[in-house]
């Protein structure tokens, strides 16, 4: 496995899965916010995930789509950003294949806890969306945190600071926003992506290992400890069957 990137934010290329989901969110996103809004109310029904459409209309298909669709250019920008210059570095240490597969999980997750969120809190009304790569971004965060804890980041070339301090620091700023905008839905759909990030990355809690623990435990419901039939007193030895 390849060594930890040393190099400041800012510093790195974009990479080809980091490619992909940027190409894919800033066309989506730049048709949506340049159109009528006759259009925009037309492709939002399609795209866009919400607690009605999600889990009473039972548009499934939103759950993909709708993370490429970001309804504030600011927030595009922000995304397009960290995908070009940081998510990145997650690539080149995992590969290809299994960034895609981080990307997929952190992305579907934060729009199901967030949709669900929104139609659990009386105060929220059903058809706020869940739009944007907000939850894969920071989910990538807390993985860079994770796997480079005590890298030193040049954060902009100009603040020193650590990858686990990197993850604190954005995390606080992102749920302190949360808390003043109220937007509940929004933070849900962060935390959780955040979280399934930490719990796939801390190299206890993966998919492949929660398939590999049910595979040995149905082996071991077919074995039974048995003992020499010659034996009388069955004293003699045992053996797995």
């Amino acid at each position: 496995m390849a060594s930890a990137p040393r190099r400041g934010l800012g510093q790195t290329s974009i990479t080809k899965g980091c490619l992909y989901l940027l190409v894919a969110s800033v066309g989506l996103s730049l048709f949506f916010l340049m159109s009528k809004d006759e259009m925009r109310f037309e492709i939002a029904k399609v795209v866009a995930a919400t607690g009605q459409s999600i889990w009473l209309d039972f548009k499934i298909w939103q759950l993909v789509t709708s993370p490429f669709l970001e309804v504030e250019f600011v927030a595009l920008i922000f995304q397009g950003f960290m995908l070009w210059m940081f998510v990145p570095a997650l690539e080149r240490w995992w590969g290809l294949k299994r960034f895609l597969k981080f990307a997929a999980y952190t992305s579907v997750i934060g729009v199901v806890v967030g949709t669900l969120a929104i139609v659990l809190i009386p105060s929220m009304h059903n058809s706020s969306p869940i739009t944007g790569l907000d939850p894969l971004i920071y989910a990538s965060i807390v993985a860079y945190g994770t796997l480079f804890a005590n890298e030193q980041v040049q954060f902009f070339g100009v603040l020193p600071i650590t990858g686990r301090q990197l993850t604190i620091g954005i995390s606080g700023f992102m749920l302190l926003f949360v808390i003043i905008g109220q937007s509940w839905g929004e933070g849900a759909a962060n935390v959780s992506a955040m979280l399934t990030a930490w719990l796939l990355t801390n190299g206890k809690w993966t998919p492949k290992i929660w398939l590999l623990k049910r595979k040995q435990k149905r082996i071991r419901a077919h074995l039974k400890v048995v003992t020499d039939k010659d034996d009388p007193k069955g004293k003699g030895p045992t053996y797995l069957n």
